[in-house]
C-alpha cells in the first residue's frame, strides 16, 4: 500500500479557550483541533517528531533550533487495479472444479528384512593359547639376542625383538 504524507508544525502557544484554566489543558485542546481538522480530510495521525533546524543568528552566525512537527498520512488509491464485475467472479466451487486432481504419493512397500550379522570371533591375548586358540601370539619376555627377527604368526608380518641391553 502506498501512502502520502503531510508534516505540519505542532502548536507552540495554546490560545485561550473558555472552560480551560491550565496551560496543559489549553495546549491539549489546540492539538486536538489540529488533529481533528486533518482527520476530517482523511489524514491519519502517524507520529510527532522533534528535529533540529539551523537558523541565522546575526549577520554571519547560525544557531540550532528544534522544531516540533506532527506527521499525518493517508493511503493513496491505486487506480491501476480494475475491480472485476461481481458476475464474472467464480465461486470457490467453480474454481475447485476447474483444477485437475493432484496425484497422490506412490504406494510404499516395506523393505526386505536384513539378516543379522554373524558374530566374529576375535583373537584373545594372554593365556588364550592354553584355552584352545592356537592363532593367538604368546606374550612373554623379549629375546636375549637384540638383532634377532622372530616370525610373527600372521602371514607376511614379522616381529623385531630387542634385547634388554639397550
Amino acid at each position: 500500500m502506498t501512502y502520502e504524507y503531510v508534516v505540519v508544525p505542532a502548536p507552540k502557544k495554546a490560545p485561550k479557550v473558555k472552560g480551560e484554566k491550565t496551560s496543559e489543558g489549553r495546549f491539549a485542546r489546540a492539538l486536538t483541533e489540529v488533529m481533528n481538522a486533518y482527520g476530517a480530510e482523511g489524514w491519519e495521525y502517524l507520529r510527532s517528531d522533534t528535529l533540529p533546524c539551523e537558523e541565522r543568528a546575526g549577520l554571519t552566525g547560525t544557531r540550532t533550533v528544534f522544531q516540533n512537527l506532527l506527521v499525518f498520512r493517508r493511503a493513496l488509491v491505486d487506480e491501476s487495479y480494475d475491480m472485476p464485475a461481481p458476475e464474472t467472479v467464480a465461486t470457490p466451487e467453480e474454481l475447485a472444479a476447474e483444477l485437475a486432481p493432484v496425484p497422490g504419493p506412490a504406494p510404499v512397500s516395506a523393505p526386505a528384512p536384513v539378516a543379522a550379522p554373524k558374530p566374529q570371533v576375535m583373537p584373545r591375548l594372554g593365556s588364550s593359547r592354553d584355552a584352545g586358540h592356537p592363532q593367538a601370539p604368546r606374550l612373554g619376555p623379549a629375546s636375549a639376542d637384540p638383532g634377532r627377527v622372530t616370525p610373527f604368526p600372521l602371514a607376511g608380518a614379522e616381529r623385531f625383538d630387542r634385547g634388554s641391553g639397550d
